[in-house]
């Protein structure tokens, strides 16, 4: 996953505030950019835009490829659309930015020197990842692309596996979703606590956009970091 923010030193603060991340350059094909580290392994990609440009902040869920210009082709092919490369990130591996049919953006990943993140599962590191969508046909894309293969659980949910494992879910908005919140994958970091990481997050700058509740997944809160990029804090039911 990785992060493209409007002023990258002021972002490494409140993550490395937030979840004891460390950062250490990476490189610059899309300009300034860091490596997040925990205990020494990598975790997230934070970088700077460019240019100025008031765009919207907000996290990156990157889908592992063994050829991501194969997986750009496909993507194309199944209706979605390819923004950015497929380019070298030095020699860490090959990527391209995309967007789904119904506009969800994604990256994709092929791992050369580095697979992937280094650690999962574990607080400060990501955990799960939803895809909120108006539309549950939006699995489709995805089992195509990618090879996933899909299960309802619930009438507003999908649940995408790979070899057995679960993955990700498809989650359905509804009708009428929030505005500037439509079509989108959602990062969940975990937690040992999000009622507290929550404080800490109003108290680093940022804000509590849904308060800590129980749902399957575990206790989950909604927030966002002070640009504006929304992620959840999650501690997993056990």
């Amino acid at each position: 996953m990785s992060l493209m923010a409007h002023n990258l030193a002021a972002t490494q603060d409140f993550y490395g505030a937030l979840f004891g991340w460390s950062f250490v350059p990476a490189p610059r094909q899309l300009g300034p950019y860091v490596r997040a580290q925990l205990g020494g392994r990598e975790v997230a990609g934070v970088g700077e835009l460019s240019g100025g440009r008031e765009l919207p902040v907000a996290w990156t869920t990157y889908l592992a490829t063994d050829d991501a210009d194969a997986t750009a082709e496909l993507i194309r092919a199944c209706g979605g659309t390819v923004a950015v490369g497929p380019l070298d990130a030095g020699d860490a591996g090959r990527l391209a930015i995309a967007s789904d049919p119904f506009g969800a953006v994604f990256g994709i990943w092929q791992g050369l020197a580095l697979a992937g993140a280094q650690a999962a599962g574990e607080p400060g590191t990501q955990t799960w990842n939803d895809l909120q969508q108006q539309d549950l046909a939006a699995a489709k894309f995805y089992e195509a692309v990618f090879g996933y293969d899909s299960a309802a659980n619930g009438p507003e949910e999908i649940t995408l596996s790979l070899a057995g494992r679960p993955v990700a879910a498809v989650r359905e908005l509804g009708e009428e979703p929030v505005r500037g919140h439509g079509p989108r994958w959602m990062t969940y970091f975990e937690s040992a606590d999000p009622d507290a990481d929550a404080r800490r997050v109003a108290g680093l700058g940022g804000r509590l956009l849904a308060p800590p509740h129980d749902q399957p997944l575990g206790r989950v809160a909604t927030v966002a970091d002070p640009e504006g990029a929304v992620f959840n804090l999650l501690r997993t039911a056990r």
